[in-house]
C-alpha cells in the first residue's frame, strides 16, 4: 500500500493556482481522490509532498498555503490510519473499505467491536429504513448496557456459547427481557456478525450457532362484525371519527400506517392506490380498493384532509382504544409471554390493545375468512414471504369449525 500526491496542471485556475490530488496504490490497483488544497507550480515540494509557504511580503498566497498545508498533513494522517487499520486487522485491501474509511473523520487502525457495530450503522443508514436503523441503535444501547453491567468483554471472537449463556442470564433474569425481543436482538447481532465477517473484520463462526428465541403469540384483530359497528357508528368528536375512519382504511386495505401516512392524492389511481413502501422500499406498489376504501376516500376528497386524515401512529393508537372502548369492545382477552421459560399470562380489554397494526392484522384474517386467495392477499399486503405473512394472520374460530365439519359424514 502506497499513496502519493499530483498536480492536475490542466485544472490550473485564474490565478495560477494547481489542483493537489491524492494517489493510492496496491497490487496493481491506482486510484485517485482529489483534495482541499491547491498550489502554483513552482511552490510544490514533490519530494515531501507539501506547498513551500516563506512568510514574505512576496508571497501573497501565504494564508492560503497555511491551509492548504495542514489540510495535506491530515490527508496523510488519515491515509497512514487507514493503511494501519488493513494491516493490524489483516484484512484485504479494497478499493471500496478505503475510500469508506476516507470518508470519516476518525480513522482507527484496530477495529474493535462496537466501531464495527458504529460503521454498520452509518452504512446501512443509505440503504435501510428510518426504523430499522432505529432498531440497530436500540441493539448498540442494549449489547453496551450488557457489556457494562456484565464486564463481558464483547469482541468478535468471543461472541460464542459463552456469551450466550451469560446473555441470556442478563437478558432473562436482570432485564426480563420477553423471548421475542431476545430473538430479535440475536437476529440483529448475528446480522452484524455475518456483515463484519463479509468485509473481512474477523474470521470467527462461532456466533452462527448462537440460537434465537422467539414464541407464537396471540394475533389480535377484529373481526367482520366488530368492524361494521366501529365503521358505522356515529362518535361524537370530528378527531375520533377521523382515527375510526384512517384505522378502517388500514383494515379495508392492509397497509401499513406509515404508507397510509404519507399518501397524497396523486397516489389515488382509479381503482388502486400506487406507491412506494416506506418499509421495503417497494416501487409502484399497488392496492386495490374495495368499495369501503373507497367510501373512505370519497368522504375526503376536496377537503383538506385529502386523500385521508394525516393521524401519527400515537394519536392514531389513543384514539381508536378509545373508540373501541365506546363502541363496547371491552372483553378481557388474556396474552401469554415468557420471559425464558417463565410463563407470564397478563389480561387486558380488547379494546385496550387496538393498535394501528390491528388493521393490517384484521385485513388478512378475515381476507383468508371469506376465502380470498392467499396469494392475492399476499400481494395487496405486500408480504414478502410466508413468515411474515403468517405474523399477520388469524384463522377465525367460524372459519375454522366450518372447515373442520367436513369430516362429519
Amino acid at each position: 500500500m502506497n499513496y502519493s500526491f499530483e498536480l492536475r496542471t490542466s485544472k490550473k485556475n485564474k490565478n495560477g493556482l494547481i489542483p493537489i490530488r491524492l494517489i493510492v496504490t496496491h497490487n496493481g490497483l491506482r486510484f485517485r481522490k482529489s483534495i482541499a488544497a491547491k498550489t502554483l507550480l513552482e511552490d510544490w515540494d514533490k519530494s515531501d509532498y507539501h506547498i513551500i509557504n516563506p512568510r514574505s511580503s512576496t508571497n501573497k498566497f501565504y494564508k492560503q498555503y497555511k491551509d492548504f498545508n495542514e489540510e495535506i498533513g491530515l490527508v496523510k494522517n488519515k491515509v497512514e490510519n487507514i493503511f494501519d487499520f488493513f494491516e493490524y486487522n489483516n484484512i484485504p485491501f479494497t478499493k471500496n473499505t478505503f475510500l469508506e474509511k476516507y470518508r470519516h473523520s476518525d480513522v482507527h487502525s484496530k477495529m474493535s467491536f462496537f466501531d464495527a457495530y458504529e460503521e454498520y450503522i452509518r452504512v446501512s443508514e443509505f440503504k435501510r429504513a428510518k426504523g430499522t436503523i432505529i432498531k440497530y441503535k436500540s441493539v448498540r444501547n442494549f449489547l453496551i448496557a450488557f457489556a457494562d453491567f456484565t464486564q463481558y468483554p464483547l469482541r468478535f471472537d468471543n461472541i460464542n456459547f459463552r456469551f450466550e449463556e451469560i446473555f441470556m442470564e442478563y437478558c432473562f433474569k436482570e432485564r426480563n427481557t420477553l423471548n421475542n425481543y431476545y430473538g430479535k436482538l440475536i437476529s440483529t447481532l448475528k446480522a452484524f456478525m455475518q456483515w463484519s465477517f463479509d468485509r473481512g473484520y474477523h474470521d470467527h463462526l462461532d456466533f452462527k450457532r448462537i440460537k434465537r428465541r422467539e414464541d407464537d403469540i396471540e394475533i389480535i384483530y377484529l373481526t367482520l362484525e366488530e368492524v361494521k359497528k366501529l365503521y358505522e357508528y356515529k362518535f361524537p368528536t370530528p378527531s375520533l371519527e377521523r382515527s375510526r375512519d384512517f384505522f378502517c382504511f388500514l383494515c379495508f386495505t392492509g397497509q401499513r400506517h406509515s404508507d397510509i401516512h404519507q399518501i397524497k392524492d396523486a397516489n389515488v389511481q382509479g381503482d388502486y392506490l400506487n406507491f412506494t413502501v416506506k418499509k421495503t422500499r417497494e416501487t409502484n406498489h399497488q392496492v386495490f380498493l374495495n368499495n369501503k376504501a373507497k367510501e373512505i376516500l370519497s368522504k375526503y376528497k376536496d377537503t383538506k384532509f385529502a386523500p385521508i386524515p394525516k393521524i401519527t401512529s400515537q394519536k392514531l393508537n389513543k384514539n381508536i382504544q378509545r373508540c373501541c372502548e365506546e363502541i363496547g369492545l371491552t372483553d378481557e382477552v388474556v396474552l401469554t409471554r415468557f420471559i425464558g421459560s417463565k410463563r407470564i399470562d397478563q389480561p387486558f380489554r380488547k379494546c385496550d390493545i387496538i393498535t394501528s397494526h390491528v388493521g393490517r392484522k384484521t385485513y388478512i384474517s378475515n381476507g383468508y375468512a371469506l376465502k380470498i386467495d392467499e396469494r392475492v392477499l399476499r400481494i395487496n399486503t405486500g408480504s414478502k414471504d410466508e413468515k411474515s405473512f403468517k405474523r399477520y394472520l388469524n384463522i377465525p374460530s367460524e372459519y375454522k369449525e366450518n372447515e373442520l365439519t367436513k369430516w362429519n359424514f
